[in-house]
């Protein structure tokens, strides 16, 4: 397999793998099966033997599942790893009610996290959004106690604005920021990235094939009964332009010998050293390609072709990533 490198996560920070292992898909958040725990398991330890230690999840997933899953994978060798969990996101029978990020619910998730993972300590704690309800300075400033209690060691922002992330920024420095990108979803680029390169913030990509779309084996119609037939840009007209264009990455891919999605997640991973794409898996067998992803290298002519062709705005729709 291909040597996974570190990366710094933000301005000084931790020293993390520069591929991340996302964790969702190993359990059942959005009223879908659970996949084979023992597999999710051998994946999630292949992953740690081959030095990718950043895993990722979140206590929604699978309603607690997820992070049980993770403590069972990671009991006896926590230093391997480093664990990423997102909270307030409240669900019932696969439905999401909204969000619950007030002081006291934080302070009560957390506890329920580190008993399911088995751990004393979460290496980056985050709000899986910030909305209305609850100030800023009152999330992050939660968060910042916990650290100080010894319960988390750095915080983390999810899917939130420029403003948002100066706010938070503000209040305790951020580690990390987990937010969806992708040669299909390039909208952060204009407001949301150079604020975290400015204030030193990491990137934790997800989303690097736009929910499939770039792996170049979605056809269309999607089915009625799958998830991504809610969303804009997969539905009718939207998806079948939309596939034209992941023609030309097939093409590319083709040029250059690899899959389309070996080539989305180079992508993501050649916009910057501070950028780590997270890449959701549950079965060992997808770790060698998308490792390999890592070592994939553009020439100057290659990112231009790229950037015409997957330019902020070519893939039409939107899904629920984008804000």
């Amino acid at each position: 397999m291909a040597t996974i490198t570190t990366m710094a996560l933000g301005k000084n920070g931790p020293l993390v793998s520069k591929l991340g292992l996302g964790c969702m898909r190993m359990s059942s958040t959005w009223g879908g099966r659970t996949n084979d725990e023992a597999e999710s398991i051998a994946t999630i330890q292949e992953a740690l033997d081959n030095g990718i230690n950043f895993l990722n999840t979140g206590d929604f997933y699978g309603s607690g599942h997820n992070e049980l899953l993770v403590g069972k994978a990671i009991k006896g060798r926590r230093d391997d790893a480093f664990i990423s969990v997102k909270f307030g996101a409240i669900f019932h029978n696969g439905q999401l009610l909204g969000l619950d990020i007030r002081p006291v619910a934080i302070k009560n998730f957390i506890n329920y996290s580190l008993v399911r993972l088995g751990v004393d300590t979460i290496d980056l704690y985050q709000p899986c959004r910030l909305n209305d309800s609850v100030p800023v300075e009152d999330v992050i400033g939660t968060v910042a106690d916990l650290i100080k209690e010894g319960k988390v060691r750095h915080l983390g922002v999810s899917e939130i604005t420029a403003d948002q992330l100066k706010q938070a920024h503000a209040v305790y420095p951020v580690t990390a920021l987990e937010i969806g990108y992708s040669l299909a979803d390039r909208q952060i680029e204009s407001a949301l990235l150079p604020t975290a390169k400015e204030l030193g913030i990491g990137v934790v990509a997800f989303a690097n094939t736009a929910e499939g779309l770039l792996t170049g084996e979605m056809k269309a119609p999607v089915a009625a009964e799958d998830y991504r037939s809610h969303f804009s840009r997969f539905q009718e007209d939207n998806l079948i332009k939309n596939l034209e264009k992941v023609e030309l990455l097939k093409q590319l891919a083709r040029e250059k010998g690899c899959t389309p999605t070996q080539l989305a997640i180079a992508w993501v991973n050649r916009q910057g050293e501070h950028i780590m794409p997270l890449v959701s898996m549950s079965r060992r067998s997808r770790l060698p390609e998308n490792m390999q992803a890592m070592d994939i290298s553009f020439t100057a002519a290659e990112i231009d072709r790229l950037n015409t062709d997957f330019a902020p705005g070519a893939i039409l729709g939107s899904t629920y990533l984008q804000r």
